[in-house]
């Protein structure tokens, strides 16, 4: 944890959540909640693949479990039927 900050900071990259309380209200809950936003696919790409990163990625794979994703957001103003014009 007290290295990933500076790992971030070349990529723009910043926590949106980090673990906190949550109130499952359906189904069951995954366990503590990590979300990092980058500002495009190219960033998270290089971040993950970065020495910086690589070189702390085992002090997360050798001590817990964890699913990491790769996602798409969409902008502010997305709606629900936007995917239908897809």
């Amino acid at each position: 944890l007290e290295k990933i900050d500076d790992t971030l900071r070349p990529f723009d990259g910043h926590f949106i959540i980090h673990g906190g309380e949550q109130d499952v209200r359906e189904g069951a809950s995954p366990g503590t909640l990590i979300v990092i936003e980058f500002p495009d696919r190219d960033a998270v790409e290089g971040w993950y693949r970065s020495e910086a990163y690589q070189a702390i990625l085992p002090l997360r794979t050798e001590n817990s479990d964890s699913n990491v994703f790769f996602l798409e957001g969409v902008d502010r103003d997305h709606l629900a039927t936007d995917v239908l014009q897809g």
